[in-house]
């Protein structure tokens, strides 16, 4: 428990010290839009996975159905890529709303506000997914 404890306070401290709460608020409607963005893009993919038929078109030659084949398996990637944008997302926020909002998650040193600024849904600080990337 105490370990949770000090990894707060740091958090705490820097998060005021980079961010305004005008700035948090910006960056949470950012990461709420694109959630909103994303889901309305996943239900248009589901929805149309579920409505093309791998079997459809039988007659057609084998490329044919190859081509249909990797079209759809597409889709189902990106879909499954935007539903974890909307976890990172979500988490994001949840971080803002907890205070932790641009600290790392490893070394709970700030990230720096550049970094987050481009990418909000940061949880490492450039060092450390640096070292996650080595490994």
């Amino acid at each position: 428990m105490r370990a949770d404890k000090s990894a707060v306070a740091p958090s705490q401290n820097g998060l005021a010290a980079q961010w305004t709460e005008e700035e948090l608020a910006e960056v949470r409607g950012r990461l709420a839009s694109e959630i909103e963005e994303l889901t309305l893009e996943i239900a248009r993919a589901e929805s149309e996975i579920a409505s093309s038929d791998v079997t459809d078109g039988a007659g057609d030659d084998q490329a044919d159905a190859g081509a249909r084949t990797y079209a759809r398996e597409r889709e189902i990637a990106l879909t499954l890529n935007s539903r974890d944008l909307v976890a990172q997302n979500e988490r994001a926020i949840a971080r803002i709303d907890a205070g932790t909002y641009g600290v790392c998650e490893s070394c709970h040193q700030p990230i720096g506000k550049e970094r987050l600024q481009a990418f909000p849904r940061a949880t490492l600080c450039v060092a450390c997914k640096q070292r996650e990337e080595r490994r």
